[in-house]
């Protein structure tokens, strides 16, 4: 956890561009947090299922690269778009700062 928050703020220069890295890293989070649960329930009981880390080190990757990806595809299509910090969703700006 404590390395996902440190990528959060190298990456924080990026989140104009980066429009749905907020959503990538909510869905990160999320599936860590399942995986924690379901670590401490195998404890408990070795019928809980438990998530390898090699699984969730892919699931981490693609989880980030389709967000780049799809990112990187959005601001392509409409460069006025920009990303807010703790937004999910990824804002046209209002007409005041749109650029002609």
């Amino acid at each position: 956890m404590l390395g996902l928050r440190a990528l959060f703020f190298l990456v924080k220069g990026l989140l104009d561009r980066l429009v749905y890295l907020s959503t990538g890293l909510a869905l990160i989070l999320a599936f860590i947090g399942v995986k924690l649960v379901l670590h401490w329930g195998h404890g408990i009981d070795d019928r809980v299922p438990e998530i390898s880390t090699n699984l969730s080190l892919v699931v981490i990757a693609v989880v980030l690269t389709v967000t780049t990806i799809a990112s990187l595809i959005k601001v392509r299509l409409n460069p006025t778009i920009r990303a807010h910090a703790g937004s999910l969703t990824a804002d046209d700006p209002p007409d005041s700062e749109r650029t002609s």
